[in-house]
C-alpha cells in the first residue's frame, strides 16, 4: 500500500516540519509531498534540500506540489500538480514521478491519458485538516475512479486508519493525507 504523506506546517502545534518529516521517513512512508504552497521558490528548494538530508532508511520518495522546477532542482523524486494543471506529460523526465489531483472519475481518466504515473483521488470522506466546497466522493466514487485506470488512484481526504482499510478495498493502491501523517500513528503494512 502506497502511504503519502502530504506537509503542511501550518497544521503542527509543536513539533517542527522537518521532525514530523523524519518521523514519517523512520515509520516508512513511502512518498513525502512537501505542499507549503505559501513559500518562496528559494524556501522551499531549501526546505525540500534540507528534507532529502534526513536520514530515509525506507528510501521515501520526496515529490513537491506544484512546482516542477523546485522539484527538479532539489533533486526530488517527483511532482504533484493540482487538478487543471498542464498535461503531465510535459513534465516527463526520466525516473521523474508526476501526480495529479483528481476529482471525479473522468478528472482520473485524464490524468492517465495525459501522462500521469499516479492520480489523487477526493476528498473520500470530509476532510479533516481544511475546508473544503467540494462534496465528499465516497468509497463507490473511489472504486470506480481506481478501476477506470491502470495506474495506481490513492485515497484522498477524511483519511484515517480505521477507513483507510475501506479505501484500499475499495481498489485504492493507498491513501495520501496530512492529520493521519502529523498525528503519531503506526502503520502496518
Amino acid at each position: 500500500m502506497i502511504r503519502c504523506y502530504i506537509t503542511d506546517r501550518h497544521a503542527l502545534a509543536a513539533d517542527s516540519l522537518l521532525d514530523v518529516i523524519a518521523r514519517n521517513l523512520a515509520a516508512g512512508v513511502t512518498w513525502i509531498q512537501i505542499r507549503e504552497k505559501d513559500l518562496s521558490a528559494r524556501a522551499l528548494f531549501e526546505l525540500v534540500e534540507a528534507a532529502l538530508k534526513l536520514p530515509n532508511p525506507h528510501g521515501s520518495k520526496f515529490i513537491v506540489n506544484t512546482r516542477s522546477d523546485v522539484a527538479m532542482a532539489a533533486g526530488a523524486a517527483g511532482v504533484h500538480l493540482p487538478s487543471g494543471s498542464p498535461p503531465a506529460r510535459l513534465w516527463r523526465r526520466p525516473g521523474f514521478l508526476v501526480g495529479v489531483s483528481c476529482h471525479s472519475v473522468d478528472d482520473v481518466r485524464q490524468a492517465e491519458i495525459e501522462g500521469a504515473d499516479y492520480a489523487v483521488f477526493g476528498p473520500v470522506f470530509p476532510p479533516r485538516s481544511k475546508t473544503t466546497r467540494a462534496e465528499p466522493r465516497g468509497l463507490e466514487d473511489l472504486r470506480r475512479a481506481a478501476a477506470a485506470v491502470k495506474i495506481p488512484v490513492l485515497a484522498l481526504g477524511g483519511v484515517t486508519r480505521e477507513n483507510s482499510v475501506a479505501c484500499v478495498s475499495a481498489g485504492a493502491a493507498g491513501i495520501a493525507g496530512i492529520t493521519i501523517f502529523q498525528e503519531l500513528l503506526k502503520f502496518d503494512e
